[in-house]
């Protein structure tokens, strides 16, 4: 399938054509479409047998690759999927189970309000949350297709969601989101975790695992009730990229208000500013010129550099001085960061680096969202050059590896899932890199 190559300096790389190619088989290939218990369902699975449910965050990176294929109908299908399940006061789990309705493993039950696990033969959502990307992912698919329509269905469906997460998870007032598992954060094992848990062996092992199982079961105990376990403060983590993530829909919600004709466009616009202000105020630390994710009441740092230090620097009250000392000391001369496949989860001289293949993710390989990620905002701010070799990293990694969940930072191995979607995300940055060098 991905053998054509192009000559890029002094290697070859699949050619543009041949990456779009091939992420298209492989999000055809991993697309359900189905009804189940009077729901219509439409999504695309992260990968065949290790991810096989619908995921809040995967759906919307779904979108972004549906939308760069010109695809709209089913971007439309893969969101209104994403909500059919969504509560009456707004909530929507990180996992929808529409087909398969048991968990992948057995302590994934603990993940689900106790009521639910005794109705896992219908379908049901988990108890937890994911990075809020959707008002994004809603936005890229109004503005591709102009549908007023989709946009007047979702607005109501979204403005609830976000009220739930303002009025449920900001716990302080402060604009912050709280998450109450590892899991919540999209990276499951992230190791700037390990000192709240109490995790001080570096790698990963099954005591880490332990420990992760005894806040899940902490929080099903509890039932789920956000309050008591607040109180508890057993893991209460504010995490830079999912807050970053929050405050740029926040953002994306107040110009979906606008487009609508809502009202409520400058309230999400207040609410982007205070998370941002919150932000820079709490997590930014001058020594080391990072973004620390934050822990308990106390809004603690947790000093561990992972790929998400400089995640904030795309939001717009981030003084341009401080994004200055944070993108030339980590990301542009690479502190920590400088392997041949950037951006690695973790900085290589962090105890607890591991670039192989392992259970405990998120804890040193390369993932393509974080190349994803930061491409967006460097083009914006100029740095082609550098928004470029970030393309060329994704590329030179799926040419070498495959459509793959992560890859060694080093040597390019992937690892993980196989016919992983995540990847997909390079077309994507193929076109905003030829869009950025259009100057449209």
């Amino acid at each position: 399938m991905l053998n054509r190559k192009v000559q890029t300096g002094e290697e070859q790389v699949l050619s543009d054509e041949e990456l779009k190619t091939g992420v298209r088989e492989v999000l055809y290939k991993n697309m359900i479409s189905e009804r189940k218990a009077g729901f219509n369902y439409h999504f695309t699975k992260p990968s065949p047998g290790t991810y096989p449910f619908q995921y809040f965050w995967d759906t919307c990176f779904h979108v972004f690759m549906l939308s760069a294929f010109g695809e709209e109908k089913m971007a439309k299908e893969h969101l209104r999927s994403l909500f059919a399940m969504q509560r009456p006061d707004g909530f929507v789990g990180h996992m929808n189970y529409w087909k398969r309705l048991w968990p992948a493993r057995v302590t994934d039950l603990l993940q689900l309000r106790p009521r639910d696990v005794l109705r896992l033969y219908k379908p049901h959502m988990s108890a937890l949350v994911q990075p809020p990307i959707v008002a994004q992912a809603v936005l890229r698919v109004y503005r591709d297709s102009k549908d007023e329509a989709f946009l007047t269905e979702m607005l109501p469906k979204l403005k609830k969601f976000y009220r739930w997460l303002a009025e449920n998870r900001d716990f302080e007032g402060e604009g912050l989101l709280s998450i109450i598992s590892p899991f919540e954060s999209g990276m499951d094992w992230k190791a700037s975790y390990d000192p709240l848990l109490r995790f001080d062996r570096g790698k990963a092992g099954p005591l880490l695992f332990w420990k992760v199982l005894q806040v899940d079961a902490h929080n099903f105990l509890k039932g789920y009730n956000l309050r008591r376990i607040y109180e508890s403060n057993k893991f209460i983590v504010k995490d830079a990229a999912l807050n970053t993530i929050y405050a740029q829909n926040l953002e994306a919600m107040a110009d979906l208000c606008r487009l609508a004709g809502d009202e409520d466009g400058p309230g999400f616009m207040d609410q982007a500013r205070q998370t941002e202000q919150s932000i820079l105020r709490h997590m930014y630390d001058e020594r080391d010129a990072v973004f620390y994710d934050l822990y308990g009441h106390q809004f603690k740092k947790l000093r561990v550099r992972t790929g998400t230090i400089f995640f904030p620097v795309v939001l717009k009250s981030v003084p341009e001085e401080v994004c200055r000392q944070v993108l030339e000391r980590h990301l542009l001369q690479k502190d920590g960061f400088h392997v041949p496949y950037p951006v690695p989860s973790l900085a290589i001289d962090e105890p607890a680096f591991n670039p192989d293949g392992s259970l405990y993710i998120w804890r040193g390989p390369t993932w393509v969202v974080f190349n994803w990620f930061m491409q967006g905002y460097l083009l914006e701010k100029g740095y082609r050059q550098e928004a470029q070799e970030l393309l060329l990293s994704v590329k030179r990694l799926i040419t070498q590896s495959g459509f793959r969940e992560y890859y060694n930072p080093f040597t390019g191995e992937g690892h993980g899932a196989e016919e992983f979607t995540w990847s997909g995300l390079v077309v994507d940055m193929i076109n905003r890199q030829q869009e950025g060098e259009d100057g449209t």
